[in-house]
């Protein structure tokens, strides 16, 4: 089908409405506390995956949890599945530390998350 396959989920991020409520869940979840404390972003490392949690969705206006799936080449992947009927939601952007981002949403409206690590 394609050369360019996926490395399996890396990433989830979840809106919370109460970013200290919601990072006492997951800490109580994950049996952990979070690698990333900010006021935008709580992050927790487990088990070789990030979770994210993004007070009120973020600048993405998140409304349900994102799943991201890691690639090789998002720009190659971009296309690929633009190519097989998804619609760009956010194009590929740097968000720090040499990892690019990007949605997409399928014909549903399912938003998909995609990632590279440079």
């Amino acid at each position: 089908m394609t050369s360019s396959s996926t490395l399996g989920i890396k990433t989830v991020l979840h809106p919370v409405s109460d970013l200290a409520a919601a990072k006492k869940v997951y800490a109580a979840l994950l049996g952990k506390a979070p690698q990333t404390d900010e006021s935008y972003y709580v992050g927790f490392e487990t088990g070789g995956q990030s979770i994210g949690l993004v007070p009120a969705g973020g600048p993405q206006g998140m409304a349900s949890p994102v799943a991201y799936w890691q690639v090789p080449d998002i720009e190659a992947k971009l296309a690929e599945v633009t190519a097989a009927g998804a619609t760009v939601r956010e194009a590929a952007h740097d968000v720090g530390g040499g990892r690019l981002v990007a949605t997409v949403t399928d014909p549903d409206g399912n938003v998909l998350g995609l990632l590279q690590d440079r």
